[in-house]
């Protein structure tokens, strides 16, 4: 499985350092069982998922072989999907529900 952080991503977890160790073990449970921890979103967010690092704080992500399969990808539209191999998770957000949910 590849992981793809993006910058969003990356800029929120320096900022909320203290959680960087329950954040990594997050991923790496995503990255095992991506289905198993993560819940479909809806709506504006159809194609991606988010699983909780603790209360209220969130992880958004986008398994491409998933997004492929759906035809979520037309709705989605990354720019970097064609380059992206079938088994790629995009870990797009991180943070408090409402600021996760309002920055994609």
């Amino acid at each position: 499985m590849l992981a793809l952080f993006s910058d969003d991503f990356v800029q929120s977890l320096k900022k909320h350092a203290t959680l960087k160790s329950t954040v990594r073990k997050k991923v790496d449970m995503i990255l095992t069982d991506s289905f198993g921890l993560g819940e479909p979103l809806k709506g504006n967010f159809r194609g991606y998922y988010s699983a909780s690092v603790k209360i209220n704080f969130l992880i958004i992500y986008l398994y491409c072989a998933v997004c492929r399969q759906r035809g979520d990808d037309v709705i989605v539209r990354c720019h970097d999907c064609s380059r992206c191999v079938h088994k790629t998770i995009k870990f797009v957000q991180l943070g408090p529900h409402d600021q996760a949910y309002g920055k994609r």
